[in-house]
């Protein structure tokens, strides 16, 4: 099974989201072709209510601590509660690698 379809299953039995999108952005970054390294999640989720950003990125690093040991280098973490999904409709963009080739 791929690493983007674990940590979309992982995330989605834990946390059962309003709305979950999982970007594989590796090939942003200089790593080879077809990695699955560096990942952008936006997760909408009652489960995040009465918690500060702080515990949420806590809860999603503990859950994906398998996949982090292996071998995804970094999480963009967006981490929105239904009424702060309402509000801001959307995640940031993710910026340019410094270390990407090309």
């Amino acid at each position: 099974m791929q690493v983007q379809n674990i940590i979309e299953n992982k995330l989605t039995a834990a946390f059962t989201p309003d709305f979950l999108q999982v970007l594989n952005e590796s090939h942003m970054h200089a790593v080879p072709v077809d990695s699955e390294t560096h990942f952008k999640l936006v997760i909408v989720s009652g489960s995040f209510e009465g918690m500060g950003a702080v515990k949420r990125h806590q809860r999603v690093y503990q859950l994906l601590s398998d996949e982090l040991a292996g071998g995804v280098h970094a999480l963009a973490l967006h981490i929105f509660t239904p009424d702060e999904w309402r509000e801001q409709k959307c995640a940031p963009s993710s910026p340019d690698c410094m270390g990407k080739n090309g």
